[in-house]
């Protein structure tokens, strides 16, 4: 099996290869959450970047919980204008015979207080991050976790109307649903909380309300961490056991990443592996740093699989698709160059270009080896900015640059504050 060749699902849809843009966040809309002119420029490029598949940045189900300001929303039906907006973003990143997936998503405790100062959560148990930038969250009610599955559903009904041919509910990285499965962030002792089913009973009635308004014969992923890599935090064998039901409830993609804000194993931002998982012999070994526990979830019972997180070469790729799995993701590489992966398939190149190759400053300036949280910390939303300003650029039509990671920062506070 080659990464190049044409891929189907158990579920009968069709890939021309089996090279995904995992999601990354875009910031692209304004006040009203609605797609724009932007996201239909950006994932028409993609979609003739080369990828068989593009999964969006977060779709939100409520205002009140963001991610950060700029992302699209969903929160009830949408108007006539707002279907159309819909439709021409779906139509954009579905051209090349690109598969499309809408991400869907909620911040809970991880909203920003610029979005709110209390966001809702499965208890109140804050980010252990300095700086100050999110605040004290609130616990859900029964009631209101209902309400939040509904949304999800109806957000995945947006989706299938608009054009996409498939959705991913977001289950990893400290959002919501992964704080819910967290015995650190959650502290109930109702249904929702406790033994790992009640903890993941959030995750599985989604599943189910977003198959139901869906149907069986739209595509329907899950993003679930690997593990958190937190002491006393969701832990890679709860992850074997929640992988074999979402299995059993019909689910055709599992992403496996892993980390949360406060330990963003998923963001690798000096090429090293989470600390949980061991040193691997070879450089390729270390760029696939999920594989290995993606293999041991095949060993056991798990979805179709795909795995995103610090693959560069085609070399690893195409051992990551022998090994078993169905994707291999990629996400920096298409903000430093959308075409990437098309000369990567092409032999233009042997692999896809590396973040560190676009900084005006070093690497080592951004490593996150700093014994200092703040400064870890900083490093990681820096890092995170310069992505988003090169989205910006390949979104109006332009490329990739030379940019200061902290200056990028100080230019996505002015984003945010504009689109709040």
């Amino acid at each position: 099996m080659s990464v190049s060749a044409p891929f189907t699902l158990p579920n009968g849809q069709s890939f021309r290869n089996r090279i995904a843009k995992a999601a990354m966040t875009e910031g692209l809309a304004w006040r009203d959450g609605l797609p724009t002119t932007a996201h239909e420029a950006l994932y028409r490029r993609w979609a003739h970047g080369g990828c068989g598949l593009l999964i969006t940045g977060n779709v939100l189900i409520d205002r009140g919980a963001l991610e950060r300001p700029g992302n699209v929303i969903v929160d009830g039906p949408l108007s006539a204008d707002a279907k159309v907006a819909w439709s021409r973003w779906a139509a954009a990143a579905t051209e090349a015979d690109t598969q499309a997936w809408v991400q869907i998503n909620h911040a809970g405790r991880q909203t920003q207080k610029r979005v709110n100062p209390h966001p809702k959560a499965p208890s109140a148990v804050p980010l252990a991050l300095p700086g100050g930038q999110f605040g004290m969250p609130v616990p859900l009610t029964a009631a209101e976790i209902r309400d939040l599955i509904d949304r999800w559903a109806t957000a995945a009904a947006v989706a299938r109307e608009a054009g996409f041919t498939g959705v991913q509910v977001h289950a990893a990285h400290g959002y919501l649903i992964s704080q819910f499965l967290s015995p650190l962030a959650n502290r109930r002792d109702d249904d929702w909380g406790g033994s790992l089913e009640n903890r993941a009973r959030f995750l599985t009635e989604t599943v189910k309300a977003v198959r139901a308004a869906v149907g069986s014969d739209f595509t329907l992923s899950v993003k679930l961490n690997s593990a958190d890599f937190q002491k006393g935090g969701f832990a890679f064998d709860d992850c074997l056991v929640v992988a074999g039901w979402l299995a059993d409830l019909g689910v055709d993609c599992l992403e496996i990443s892993g980390g949360t804000y406060e330990q963003p194993a998923m963001m690798d931002m000096d090429g090293l592996a989470p600390r949980e998982e061991p040193k691997q012999q070879s450089t390729r070994q270390r760029e696939a740093y999920f594989v290995a526990l993606a293999r041991a979830l095949m060993q056991a019972k798990a979805p179709p699989l795909m795995v995103t997180g610090g693959l560069r070469s085609l070399a690893a790729m195409e051992d990551a698709i022998a090994s078993g799995l169905a994707f291999v993701g990629v996400g920096r590489p298409l903000c430093a160059e959308p075409d990437c992966v098309a000369d990567l398939l092409a032999g233009a190149s042997e692999e896809l270009p590396r973040f560190e190759d676009r900084l005006a400053i070093g690497p080592g300036i951004l490593g996150p080896a700093s014994p200092l949280k703040l400064v870890r910390t900083l490093n990681g939303f820096a890092a995170q900015a310069w992505c988003y300003q090169q989205i910006r650029r390949i979104a109006a039509g332009g490329a990739a640059e030379k940019l200061n990671p902290f200056k990028a920062f100080l230019a996505e506070e002015r984003e945010a504050k504009a689109r709040a």
